[in-house]
């Protein structure tokens, strides 16, 4: 590789990431398509009633399809010799971190529904119902559209030289953006995420009523608020280190070649990682459903019925 920072070439990285995205993205392709279906299936025809915890996974589960979709383009277009329209190539990374960033606010409001059903027992009823869980899904929705129009509409400058997903302009990775991003797109909903968790976890470990009856349900609970975590930080925490690594090159703080080149890579493995998210909400899946059945699908809440009543009223 040539480290010089006149001319440091990338074509060995182009070749590793072609490899890379076949290994992973036809099997999220086939995985993911497969278990998102089932799950929408499940959840728009199985369970017996429409409510927050549903509507989100419902959601969750149409942003990831959606994602699932962009996938072949991205392969596309990710290629040196791929040829397109510019407004194709912005319309495809708009529908690729449109999903993306939706997927994280809503897992972020599923923490925060779940926190409120536990926390606060006696506010639930005044904050959550069906009819708002679907404005949030729909203020998520416009959100995320309208940032990633605002976005990718700037990049339409050198379209000869222009690559999707890679030679971005300028104006995309100005500090403004890339700030934003880290903060508003990942940090903070990783705070609220890890806030509710905490909290959640605490009141379950810590209320005596509620650890003498419904263990199972508490443990039920417990494993899924972890596993959730879990997943929200091994799929997107290294995408958005990558992302800040990636600004640091195209601010020119990071200059010599050879990283400028590991940094490349480790963007696009990082997206590789972050897109298995596809199919790791499956496990997600797996245990909302099991946590509807043991509720016997009759509390509206993503918390099973007897341990949110069984909440003592001193923790409040």
């Amino acid at each position: 590789m040539n480290r010089s920072d006149g001319d440091c070439s990338f074509s060995e990285v182009n070749s590793i990431v072609n490899g890379l995205q076949l290994a992973f993205y036809i099997p999220i392709f086939i995985v993911g398509l497969a278990l998102n279906i089932i799950a929408l299936r499940i959840f728009c025809f199985s369970l017996k009633k429409f409510t927050e915890a549903t509507i989100f996974l419902i959601n969750l589960a149409v942003l990831d399809l959606l994602l699932i979709l962009s996938l072949p383009f991205k392969m596309y277009f990710s290629k040196p010799n791929a040829t397109g329209n510019w407004r194709l190539c912005n319309f495809v990374e708009c529908l690729y971190f449109t999903n993306m960033y939706g997927s994280i606010y809503t897992i972020m409001f599923i923490s925060v529904d779940r926190y409120i059903a536990i926390r606060h027992l006696f506010w639930s009823k005044l904050l959550r119902s069906p009819t708002k869980t679907k404005t949030i899904c729909v203020v998520i929705w416009i959100f995320v559209w309208t940032v990633s129009i605002s976005v990718f509409s700037f990049n339409n400058g050198d379209q000869e030289n222009m690559r999707c997903f890679h030679n971005m302009s300028d104006s995309i990775w100005s500090t403004p953006i890339i700030i934003s991003l880290e903060t508003i797109g990942f940090l903070g909903p990783l705070t609220v995420m890890m806030y509710c968790s905490i909290q959640i976890i605490r009141t379950l470990l810590t209320d005596r009523f509620s650890q003498e009856q419904n263990s199972r349900e508490r443990i039920i609970v417990i494993r899924i608020i972890i596993i959730n975590l879990v997943v929200f930080l091994v799929s997107f925490t290294p995408s958005h280190i990558a992302i800040f690594l990636q600004f640091l090159v195209r601010k020119h703080v990071i200059s010599d070649c050879y990283f400028r080149q590991k940094v490349s890579l480790f963007l696009q493995m990082a997206l590789c990682i972050a897109n298995s998210n596809c199919c790791l909400d499956a496990v997600c899946y797996y245990f909302a459903v099991e946590e509807f059945r043991n509720s016997s699908i009759k509390k509206d809440s993503i918390i099973p019925k007897r341990t949110v009543s069984l909440r003592s009223p001193s923790i409040e």
